[in-house]
């Protein structure tokens, strides 16, 4: 059974992931969307809207700030939502980021529930999903946009699902989800839960437009919580405490004078103090 036949079986969505695209190799499943999302707007194809592109190996993917993802054939999954014409303003949509985060994080508890491990997966702001202090999830958000509306959003969502060795410059900071659940997981069953999880928490999403609906479920799994981080910016670096989220997604910081702040994902990294978190 494919891949494609696998998530069918599992998906429990009301509209989300029902036309599914799978390659076993690709250079980015966020270009092969991008592309599908440019032809669709040619041809006025609505069908598209939810279409998942999902592959077993990139050989170009990239995260924040253009990093590399690596990604070894057949052991982990990777792939790119495509949302078509979505009721999302533009100047909203970076949020989604953090509610794939939290929809990634909450699949990844259910699965550690379900082999009954301790580890809990939480989420290092703003959308980089943890297990047992690695990560195991990263996700980059794009967009096209005509005149004042979004023509078409895509969400990329790279999980490490069964890899067990990592590049020795990222061995400290990585992880899968199956190396933490202790079994060889289906690529299929994780996809499900997270496509499930996105549907609700995206409904939830759509009726403010921002994350005020979910910031409490997010703020449960956030591992910088009420902990000291270390705010990188382009021109200085210094020492905070993380309070928790607004509802539009930025970090609210407190320094040692007491002096709030609010941090936004684009322009700064956020570390702990000793560790990756």
């Amino acid at each position: 059974m494919n891949f494609s036949e696998s998530l069918f079986k599992e998906l429990e969505t009301k509209w989300l992931g029902h036309h599914v695209f799978w390659k076993p190799e690709v250079d980015s499943t966020n270009t092969w969307a991008k592309q599908a999302g440019k032809e669709a707007l040619l041809s006025g194809d609505e069908t598209l809207d939810g279409a998942l592109f999902a592959a077993g190996c990139q050989t170009g993917g990239k995260g924040r700030f253009g990093r590399v993802w690596t990604s070894p054939p057949g052991e982990n999954l990777y792939m790119t939502l495509l949302l078509f014409r979505p009721r999302v303003r533009p100047e909203n949509a970076s949020r989604l980021t953090l509610v794939m985060g939290l929809s990634a994080a909450q699949a990844a508890n259910e699965i550690l529930d379900r082999y009954g491990k301790r580890k809990s997966a939480g989420i290092k702001w703003p959308n980089d999903v943890v297990v047992g202090g690695k990560k195991i999830c990263g996700i980059l958000t794009e967009m096209q946009i005509k005149e004042t509306r979004a023509e078409y959003i895509i969400i990329g969502v790279g999980i490490n699902i069964n890899q067990q060795v990592f590049p020795e410059e990222i061995r400290d900071k990585a992880t899968s989800l199956g190396t933490e659940a202790g079994e060889k997981l289906s690529l299929s069953k994780v996809a499900a839960r997270t496509l499930e999880y996105f549907e609700k928490n995206y409904e939830q999403f759509l009726m403010t437009q921002d994350l005020s609906r979910l910031r409490e479920d997010y703020e449960k799994l956030l591992l910088n919580k009420d902990r000291q981080v270390r705010i990188q910016e382009k021109e200085k670096e210094y020492c905070a405490v993380a309070k928790g989220i607004t509802d539009t997604g930025e970090l609210v910081t407190e320094d040692e004078e007491g002096n709030v702040k609010k941090i936004f994902s684009g322009e700064v990294s956020v570390r702990g103090l000793y560790s990756y978190v």
